[in-house]
């Protein structure tokens, strides 16, 4: 594997591939610009009614994975707008910030780190602003746009604050993440699930964030979607877990701090020769194992990155990000993340709120740790995109190889012609695959014009009725990504499509 954000080469790049993948969006209904009839905002996207159907598809896989790890994870639905003093307690009023450097020629706002850290062509993530300016001066850092002079470097807050009621109102903010809902619920869920650790907190919801340049699609967005599983922990448990064998010879790809290359590691090394605590290394492997295992992302093309003590939250005590090599980008983005929060978090709640967050547990008091798995499923839904766009040689024919378990749809069906009674039974036939599996319907155009509409939201099965069916009650099934067709009765149908969602080859 590659260095941290150092692109590849031949044709792993494609550097054409997001205009593509945004022509195909917009053109298929997977997301496009909000409000585009406005002119549209900058960070804010709609997803259509195909890219609707994905992204829940990606979030089911996600709950099915995590959620099934104990069954004391279980999923809560939280208020996108908190209180202040949320933000007090969290840190985020006091520290959620990111380096803002203008252009004083054409105006144009930039992240400092970032517009830096391509100039010189390294990392600057974590260097005070005084330092970033500094850098701005000594190096000459231009506008990348046109070329002027850089202000000094500022860190403004990145919520967004939001004033409820009518004249004295209450100060609040929208959420930037989904995690602080966990912990305000904390007390509340250890009691109604009957006192129990580990306890985990599922949210798969909105967050937001001001963010000063957002880009690159839906990998910077001002509004997002987060799915995020706190887990909350006895502390002195840290190096253990009761299903540690299940995972211990299992291998990481690990990109360590400092460090240019992946390295292979079992879970067991991570434990013994890093130091990193079983109950960490356990969830670590369970998010790889989510991304090459159901998602179907190359395992060369993923890896899970330490971050130095610079570039992580100063309350996370051990912090590795999920990243992922986009083509359409030519480097590694953050996915998401592994982080031991300790109990930063419910210290900050108790203090702030007066509330105890300390719990009595097995003969002891304490305030639990957390374990934060934390995931952009915008990112996912675009990473998805990447790791399955498909082209032929001359782009005459192009599509979404989605495995069966996030495509829209499982299947299509197809009346060849529009007469003879051929759209009636089509129907038929599709209104009862439709009782088991999700599916789609179209008798315009076609046939050839049909499977590429089909291919290329990524719909794995087409089905097709003729004159056979009629006469022997048959149809003919076509792979996506093969073209291979094959003939079954109608009435193993459903059968087939159940099999060939479990794997079964075709």
């Amino acid at each position: 594997m590659t260095a941290e954000n150092e692109p590849k080469t031949g044709t792993d790049v494609q550097p054409d591939l997001s205009e593509r993948l945004l022509e195909l969006a917009k053109r298929r209904g997977l997301f496009y610009v909000s409000s585009e009839i406005y002119g549209g905002l900058s960070g804010f996207y709609d997803y259509g009614t195909t890219g609707t159907l994905l992204k829940k598809n990606i979030e089911a896989a996600w709950r099915r994975h995590f959620l099934g790890l104990s069954d004391n994870f279980l999923e809560i639905e939280a208020t996108n707008i908190m209180p202040k003093n949320v933000f007090v307690a969290s840190g985020h009023l006091a520290n959620f910030s990111d380096p803002l450097t203008k252009c004083r020629k054409c105006g144009l706002l930039y992240r400092a780190d970032h517009v830096i850290g391509q100039a010189l062509n390294r990392s600057v993530e974590g260097l005070k602003s005084e330092e970033l300016t500094q850098l701005i001066k000594d190096n000459n850092v231009k506008c990348p746009k046109c070329g002027g002079s850089l202000s000094e470097v500022k860190v403004p807050n990145l919520m967004f604050p939001v004033h409820i009621g009518i004249e004295e109102g209450t100060e609040a903010y929208l959420r930037p993440e989904t995690a602080q809902s966990a912990y305000v619920n904390f007390q509340r869920q250890f009691e109604i699930m009957r006192g129990k650790l580990p306890l985990g907190l599922a949210i798969v919801g909105k967050a937001f964030r001001n963010e000063i340049s957002p880009r690159q699609l839906l990998i910077r967005q001002r509004e997002f979607t987060q799915a995020e599983l706190q887990i909350f922990f006895d502390p002195e448990k840290v190096n253990e877990h009761e299903r540690w064998d299940e995972v211990k010879d299992y291998q990481l790809n690990l990109l360590l701090a400092g460090k240019n290359e992946v390295i292979k590691l079992s879970c067991e090394q991570a434990n013994t020769q890093l130091e990193l605590p079983k109950f960490y290394v356990y969830h670590m492997a369970r998010v790889q194992q989510f991304f090459l295992n159901v998602l179907l992302f190359p395992e060369e093309e993923f890896r899970l990155r330490e971050l130095p003590k610079e570039e992580r939250a100063f309350y996370n005590k051990i912090h590795f990000d999920v990243e992922v090599y986009l083509k359409s980008f030519g480097e590694y983005k953050e996915l998401g993340g592994v982080h031991y929060r300790s109990d930063h978090d419910l210290s900050g709640h108790q203090e702030i709120s007066k509330k105890s967050q300390t719990i009595f547990y097995q003969g002891k008091r304490f305030i639990p740790h957390v374990l934060e798995l934390s995931f952009g499923v915008d990112r996912m839904f675009f990473g998805a995109m990447n790791n399955f766009y498909r082209k032929t040689p001359d782009r005459e024919w192009e599509w979404f190889a989605f495995p069966p378990q996030i495509a829209p749809f499982l299947f299509a069906v197809f009346p060849l012609i529009n007469k003879d009674k051929i759209p009636e039974t089509a129907a038929q036939i599709f209104r009862d695959l439709r009782l088991q599996f999700p599916g789609t319907y179209d008798e315009s155009g076609s046939i050839g014009k049909r499977y590429a509409r089909v291919d290329e939201i990524g719909v794995p099965y087409s089905i097709t009725i003729d004159h056979d069916t009629l006469q022997n009650n048959t149809v003919t099934i076509r792979n996506r990504d093969t073209a291979k067709q094959v003939r079954v009765e109608v009435k193993e149908l459903a059968e087939t499509l159940g099999k060939l969602i479990k794997g079964a080859p075709f």
